[in-house]
């Protein structure tokens, strides 16, 4: 196997567990509507998929959120909502710094620039791990499973799409990452995903800490 470059990792359901359900729940609490209401505003209509592309900033983003579901949710609201989704995944982000000792690491998210903006509050162990490396798919203009977001992230790091490993829950953004030429790995634990960074570093320990 060649020399492993950089392992990118997928952030939901990889890095720490997400809640859409519960996230609509707390913004149906704010805006007093119904949750079936908000889902269809926001994921029925497009609106996020599309926010994931970078087609608005921050706080047009955030604007256009409230105007959708008929309520001007605040910024603390959104934060609330979106923070209370998001459950770290200890061992999953122990194994990530553990392979940034032999490799560059970094996160790919289909997400959208106010994710961006305050990850540090939604997500401070992963600012933790993975420093300045954690990319939304909005940046890219581009979003998984489209083989250019992988390209212009590897870019960005400065490595080798042929040495990069990209690591996530979902066959379809594996797939992606294959067809831009990149290494593909389907989370399915940190065990399985011990063992398969293995194949480049043969001294990389196969337990999880």
């Amino acid at each position: 196997m060649p020399p492993l470059s950089a392992v990118i990792f997928d952030m939901n359901d990889v890095l720490c567990r997400y809640d859409r359900a519960a996230r609509v729940l707390s913004i149906a609490k704010a805006s007093h509507r119904a949750p079936a209401a908000i889902e269809a505003a926001i994921w029925g209509s497009g609106y996020e998929d599309l926010a994931d592309t970078g087609a608005m900033d921050a706080d047009e983003y955030l604007r256009g959120f409230g105007e959708r579901i008929g309520y001007a949710l605040t910024l603390q609201e959104w934060i609330a909502a979106m923070r209370g989704a998001l459950s770290p995944l200890p061992r999953a982000l122990r194994l990530a710094v553990e392979i940034g000792r032999k490799a560059r690491i970094a996160v790919l998210t289909n997400n959208n620039y106010l994710v961006a903006r305050e990850i540090d509050v939604l997500f401070p162990e992963l600012r933790q791990a993975f420093g300045e490396f954690f990319f939304v798919s909005a940046e890219f203009r581009a979003r998984k499973p489209d083989p250019e977001v992988y390209r212009r992230c590897v870019a960005r790091l400065g490595a080798p799409a042929r040495a990069t490993l990209f690591v996530d829950n979902s066959p379809t953004n594996v797939a992606g990452a294959k067809r831009a030429k990149l290494h593909g790995h389907l989370y399915v634990g940190p065990e399985a995903l011990a063992h398969a960074v293995k194949r480049w570093l043969p001294a990389f320990p196969t337990r999880v800490i």
